[in-house]
């Protein structure tokens, strides 16, 4: 069955690799028990300007990660060792990848497959033969999102410190003036006693 279907344009292998892609260099792990699609996809994505790593299973791929973060993890469907799932939640609750996109490779006769991927929470999916422009495109919309939502998260988090520095704070001045008062009524009831004590004083000499 093949992988990828090549893009129409006759001038888009020599495009490819002449003009220089302006988007940054995303790493990416890709997840296939078939040499032959590992490596006809990581030459590919290689030119689309990734980093990949590739490991023909999942007990590998969670060895990796621990020493190599990846903005994507590229999951084929078919692994049989650890099944695509299974793989995909094992990576997330060891906390392996860290805010990376999982994507699923599947085959078309595998959509309740994908349709379980994607409820266990899978990013997305591609089905083959897929189009490397059109995977490229899905994958960066993906990580750019990803990166608006942590950047989204960041600020939250930033926001939710100044709220407890400021609450600190207040609590702080609230104290002082608390104090401040009490001294105050002290000072007042000072000041009335010595003027009670000066009347009574006032009051004998008369």
């Amino acid at each position: 069955m093949p992988f990828f279907k090549r893009n129409r344009s006759r001038y888009s292998d020599s495009v490819e690799t002449v003009l220089p892609r302006p988007h940054r260099r995303l790493r990416l792990l890709l997840l296939d028990e078939n040499p032959t699609a590992r490596a006809v996809i990581a030459r590919r994505l290689s030119h689309l300007n990734y980093d990949v790593a590739l490991a023909e299973n999942g007990f590998i791929a969670m060895n990796m990660l621990v020493t190599r973060p990846v903005d994507i993890v590229l999951i084929d469907m078919g692994l049989r060792l650890m099944p695509a799932v299974a793989t995909m939640k094992k990576i997330r609750a060891a906390n392996l990848a860290g805010n990376a996109c999982f994507v699923m490779i599947a085959d078309q006769a595998e959509n309740q497959s994908t349709v379980e991927a994607l409820a266990a929470g899978a990013d997305d999916h591609i089905v083959k033969p897929f189009d490397f422009d059109v995977l490229d495109a899905r994958l960066r919309h993906l990580c750019h999102r990803a990166e608006q939502i942590g950047a989204l998260s960041r600020h939250n988090a930033e926001l939710d410190a100044r709220i407890a520095r400021r609450a600190v704070e207040l609590g702080e001045t609230r104290e002082t003036l608390r104090a401040m008062q009490e001294d105050r009524a002290r000072l007042v009831s000072s000041i009335q006693a010595l003027q009670d004590q000066i009347e009574r004083m006032q009051s004998a000499q008369a």
